[in-house]
């Protein structure tokens, strides 16, 4: 099979991603050859019809930035009720996670190679999600890069409206700048509710498996810091409103 496609991408160019030109391995190309057809979603322009994709109706989780898929794989193997749609730009992370996937053979996983803010933006029906994740995104440290970082006013608000009544959102990074950015960002967003409390951040969740990034970041001496939100109303409701495309 040809090598899936990168679909979509912010109109103005701004990407919050750099793709990085790591190697696949034998083992990721393999899975990529033998199971996409099963794990991946072909690259498109129109709404994505989860039902469809899953061919069934469940609690639909959305991963933004799956990495090497550990997290996502994890969960939907624990909890078999729940469809997971992973979204990532990196194709060794796409290649790891259908390895992984195929390994034990799930059936409640999918993956998506686009842009994030494509996806949310402009790709998902409102209400369609009942939870969503945003675990450790590049947190582009330099002020001038700022402008790259995935988690802002318009992409929140659009993910706000993507959320299910009391969806819930949860975030974490070990960088303190992105974090204050990512609390401040989503605290503002009238569609979304701290469950620390305006201005707090979160405990650990038990559920969120402790990643090998996340141990590396620990290492070098990070602090971990965890939000979650929970959706204010259903999309169309005057706490969640509908937002300008991103």
């Amino acid at each position: 099979m040809p090598i899936p496609e990168l679909s979509g991408g912010p109109r103005d160019s701004i990407r919050s991603y750099e793709l990085r030109q790591g190697r696949l391995t034998s083992g990721q190309r393999r899975a990529l050859e033998q199971h996409w057809e099963t794990f991946g979603v072909s690259a498109g322009a129109g709404m994505l019809d989860l039902d469809q994709i899953f061919g069934r109706r469940a609690p639909r989780v959305l991963d933004i930035g799956s990495g090497m898929g550990e997290t996502t794989v994890l969960l939907a193997e624990q909890h078999p009720e729940n469809d997971y749609l992973a979204l990532e730009v990196h194709l060794p992370g796409v290649g790891a996670l259908i390895r992984r996937a195929a390994a034990g053979g799930l059936r409640n996983l999918r993956v998506l190679r686009a842009d994030a803010r494509d996806v949310v933006c402009n790709r998902l029906p409102a209400n369609s999600l009942d939870e969503a994740w945003i675990f450790f995104p590049d947190p582009w440290v330099k002020r001038r890069q700022h402008k790259r970082r995935l988690v802002g006013p318009e992409f929140i608000g659009a993910l706000a409206w993507r959320l299910k009544a009391n969806g819930r959102l949860s975030l974490a990074t070990d960088w303190e700048d992105l974090a204050e950015h990512m609390r401040q960002v989503c605290d503002q967003e009238c569609g979304l509710i701290n469950l620390s409390g305006r201005g707090h951040f979160a405990p650990r969740p038990a559920w969120r498996p402790l990643t090998k990034f996340e141990q590396r970041g620990m290492r070098l001496g990070h602090r971990v810091r965890d939000l979650v939100f929970a959706c204010a109303g259903p999309a169309g409701s005057s706490a969640a409103k509908e937002p300008t495309e991103g």
